[in-house]
């Protein structure tokens, strides 16, 4: 059902259905997404592709070395706290790669954990009563909104 006069925050919200990349791009679907996540105890993908697109942002060596190490030790070795599922190559070019980091180095593990999300935890997301329970609350706060007498 679409209104045409849903205030812009709503259709933003809606629009999570479209793509992974609108849902990653809104707070509140970056938010629902997470929770979502936690619930089925993978939340290390969303804080792992998370942790990656603010390494890409770093502007210091000295702070780019260290956020690569802290993502290394959070995310990638054996063990870690957070330990994301990447293959065997992956997690060796990152280990290769982490004595002399880059802004790239996590690029290949990212498109994975990425591709993972957007195969399997998305459509999951999507067909789950989390997301059916957010899409109703906001429907009915926009027409409440919008219409008063409901």
């Amino acid at each position: 059902i679409k209104y045409c006069f849903y205030r812009s925050s709503s259709r933003e919200r809606m629009s999570w259905m479209e793509s992974m990349d609108t849902l990653l791009s809104n707070k509140d679907g970056l938010d629902a997404f997470r929770a979502f996540l936690k619930s089925e105890f993978s939340e290390e993908n969303i804080e792992f592709w998370l942790a990656c697109e603010d390494f890409k942002k770093t502007k210091s060596a000295a702070k780019i070395a260290s956020k690569a190490q802290r993502i290394y030790s959070e995310f990638i070795q054996a063990d870690a706290a957070q330990e994301i599922n990447i293959d065997f190559n992956t997690r060796d070019r990152i280990m290769q790669a982490i004595s002399k980091p880059t802004l790239n180095c996590f690029d290949d593990a990212q498109k994975l954990i990425y591709n993972l999300m957007v195969k399997d935890s998305f459509p999951r997301f999507l067909k789950s009563e989390a997301y059916k329970e957010l899409v109703n609350k906001e429907l009915k706060r926009s027409q409440k909104r919008w219409l008063p007498f409901l």
